[in-house]
């Protein structure tokens, strides 16, 4: 068996979606890390349903089409996730596209609703106009309760990774999440977020300005990195955050209201002139939203309906395309209270 594409057992690998060629390879790709993961030969078929279907949809019906394909892991064995996003035309009747015998290009119209047959577990928005973005996973086994965070990077357009890197994590009952930008772009950047995630996952349990404080002080072999760190706290209702350097953190509401966090001026590993920790009101509805500064600020959750009722995933997946810039590496996360 060839060599699986680099990142694609890590951070995954995307797919600019415009030809049949390009969905096959879609297909293949999945099928190959299924193969490696040792996924059962009856869900690796399924997971080519659902990869050919997606990839498929974007080639006939959309504008700009991406797609990636990701391990998830809850416990082992893990899964494959794949996420297709494009920017139009968009759906008007979600429901009614999913049924089978729907179509709007002179097929049989069976793409959508086979993605949520053979899926272990899906999840899709839609606004006409704007795109859709699609998530799917499949399981070997019994899919696990869906994630409570989720996040996305893409690198800097020629660049084979990310300087961007996201993670999360329930250490004593604190639900934590971080993300990073690494310095500058390409494999040093990428050595350097990494680098983050390894030291924030195997961290003992301690508030975010502590966290932070450990990241700073093992990122020195390093370039150095942007970093913040949120915790949310159910009981409460507060959402506690501590960060250094650009990384852009945000509490959104359905209703439209945003929230900034402070994080302060900065590089992890090189350059601190303070830590500190600040608390926000987190109402049970809202969502964290954190991100680099590969991605733009200037778009209104008001022009998404129901998007923030949607998974970490498709909300993370939306921010990224209409928000992402090209001129950078670009990272998402989005975490909510269970």
């Amino acid at each position: 068996m060839a060599s699986l594409p680099e990142g694609l057992l890590d951070a995954g690998v995307w797919f600019r979606v415009e030809e049949a060629a390009t969905a096959a390879s879609v297909r293949r790709t999945a099928e190959r890390l299924a193969a490696e993961l040792g996924m059962p030969e009856s869900r690796t078929a399924d997971l080519s349903i659902v990869a050919s279907e997606a990839a498929g949809n974007l080639v006939k019906h959309a504008d700009q089409g991406t797609l990636l394909v990701r391990p998830v892991r809850d416990e082992d064995p893990a899964g494959i996730e794949l996420i297709a996003i494009d920017k139009g035309p968009g759906m008007s009747d979600v429901p009614r596209s999913i049924g089978d015998g729907h179509s709007t290009a002179g097929t049989l119209g069976i793409g959508l609703g086979a993605i949520v047959r053979q899926a272990s577990w899906s999840d899709l928005h839609s606004v006409p106009g704007r795109g859709t973005v699609l998530v799917a996973q499949v399981w070997p086994g019994r899919a696990p309760a869906p994630a409570w965070a989720a996040g996305l990077t893409r690198p800097l357009t020629g660049e084979p990774v990310s300087g961007d890197a996201y993670a999360f994590r329930t250490a004593d009952g604190r639900r934590q999440v971080m993300v990073c930008d690494g310095l500058g772009h390409g494999r040093l950047a990428h050595a350097a977020a990494q680098e983050a995630v390894r030291v924030f996952r195997g961290a003992p349990a301690q508030p975010p300005a502590a966290l932070l404080d450990l990241l700073h002080r093992t990122l020195g072999h390093t370039r150095g990195a942007a970093i913040a760190v949120a915790e949310l706290d159910p009981d409460a209702g507060l959402v506690r955050y501590a960060g250094l350097g650009n990384i852009s953190g945000t509490v959104l509401s359905p209703g439209g209201a945003r929230r900034g966090m402070v994080s302060l001026p900065g590089i992890a590993g090189h350059q601190r002139r303070q830590i500190r920790e600040y608390d926000y009101p987190l109402a049970p509805e809202a969502v964290v939203l954190m991100h680099s500064d590969g991605v733009v600020d200037r778009w209104k959750v008001t022009d998404y309906p129901a998007l923030l009722s949607h998974s970490p995933q498709v909300i993370a997946a939306t921010v990224l395309r209409d928000a992402g810039t090209r001129r950078d590496d670009a990272g998402v996360l989005v975490a909510r209270l269970p």
